[in-house]
């Protein structure tokens, strides 16, 4: 296998190929940011990828339950191989896999930036920098592709559509994804940019538990209308679905462990049509977080029971759908490890911080860890001179990404991939 006579000279190499590409990384960024689209179905975002892909040497699958792209890069270096006692080659037989992801959807949020490259499309925004990941993976594949007599086995691109709420990762995972390469991935990274949480530059992650899982609650309070001057001969859904909004908080602070916390969040309040009419029916949404097994499964216990008995009380019920969404996102200790390791020897241990607690947010990249060991790490875009304690968080439509790490994350992922097929091997 050739390679760098050093790890500095990688370090340095694989820095200047980063450099080298990232005017047409911005610009690949700029027009995904100017044309976001929502969802698995993304055309003019797998136009813009297939088109970054073209011509540089990988394997390329379309989905078909998805826009998703999965490409798939042959290394020819050579790792140390032995032979079998059939005379074939052990090497050949089970070359390494690492797996990159970056996901490509967008928001349904109206941009607020004044951004010179801000949406054009009404009511939706990459308001959480999936265009940054998409274009630093792009980036990366042309990273890659100069440096195929590194790899020591192949690379898995999972461009992935649908990760905002739409479970992208879990059809891609049934379409075949982790076995792209011939073989099931051996690890497999995925990056995350954050428009606030650091100062920009900053990388951070965590062994174990690195964000929350994720389920859904759709309630439906069933009453009987009447009027609003007579409460007594109707049946009030409002105040019932009042009721248990403050019970689910209360729940979360009596019947959960402190340290083994729970987030409950009704982001949904609906009823009625005019204030002197009771309405039959209110409703109710919320998202629900937790941090280990244990509580997500009381959770899908104690909700409904809960909300059910605070109907029953008032003499209602209540339909109560309780949706398992995302599981825990877990990064495997060894593999968060040398993430940290490729962290300093790329940008230096200073630019690396480990997060105290898991994030609360929730990604359907924890299906990929799920099957495969691997670690998530989250990078800064907080543009320089910013307050990162005071800039607006991902999802907000005043969220701004710098450009100034795209460099970063198109060595990473680049770095990530080549060390790892080399260990590996």
């Amino acid at each position: 296998m050739s390679l760098p006579s050093s790890s500095a000279d990688l370090t340095a190499g694989l820095l200047d190929d980063a450099r080298a590409v990232t005017g047409d990384v911005a610009d690949l960024r700029h027009r995904l940011h100017q044309e976001p689209e929502i969802g698995l179905t993304l055309p003019r975002t797998q136009e813009k990828v297939l088109e970054a892909l073209d011509g540089l040497g990988y394997e390329i699958t379309t989905g078909t339950e998805t826009t998703s792209v999965t490409a798939v890069l042959r290394g020819t270096g050579s790792p140390s191989s032995t032979t079998s006692t059939d005379g074939t080659d052990e090497a050949d037989a089970a070359r390494p896999v690492v797996l990159l992801r970056g996901d490509m959807d967008a928001l349904p949020v109206q941009e607020k930036t004044g951004m010179p490259f801000t949406s054009r499309i009404d009511g939706a925004m990459h308001a959480c920098g999936h265009d940054l990941h998409t274009a630093m993976l792009a980036g990366a594949a042309r990273v890659l592709a100069g440096r195929r007599d590194q790899l020591a086995g192949d690379v898995v691109l999972m461009f992935q559509p649908g990760e905002e709420g739409f479970d992208g990762a879990g059809v891609m995972l049934k379409e075949g994804v982790l076995d792209a390469a011939g073989r099931r991935a051996d690890a497999a990274f995925g990056l995350h940019v954050m428009s606030s949480m650091a100062d920009g530059g900053t990388l951070m992650s965590r062994a174990g538990s690195t964000m929350s899982a994720s389920d859904g609650l759709m309630v439906t309070v069933h009453g009987a209308g009447g009027h609003g001057s007579a409460p007594f001969a109707a049946k009030d859904p409002v105040t019932v679905a009042a009721e248990m909004v403050m019970a689910l908080q209360s729940m979360v602070t009596r019947q959960f462990d402190v340290f083994d916390p729970v987030v409950v969040t009704v982001g949904v309040l609906q009823a009625g049509t005019r204030r002197n009419v009771i309405p039959e029916t209110a409703r109710l949404e919320a998202t629900i977080r937790s941090f280990s097994a244990a509580a997500k499964a009381r959770l899908k216990a104690s909700v409904p029971q809960l909300l059910e008995a605070v109907a029953a009380g008032h003499g209602l019920t209540a339909t109560v759908e309780y949706i398992e969404e995302y599981p825990l996102t877990v990064t495997d200790e060894t593999e968060s490890r040398f993430a940290r390791t490729v962290v300093g020897e790329l940008f230096g241990p200073d630019r690396h911080q480990d997060m105290a607690h898991p994030q609360a947010g929730s990604e359907d990249f924890s299906r990929v860890l799920a099957e495969v060991p691997g670690a998530f790490l989250f990078l800064s875009a907080v543009p320089a001179g910013a307050d990162h304690t005071t800039a607006a968080y991902n999802h907000s439509p005043y969220a701004l990404f710098d450009d100034a790490v795209l460099a970063d994350g198109v060595a990473l992922y680049s770095r990530l991939a080549i060390d790892r097929l080399a260990s590996l091997a």
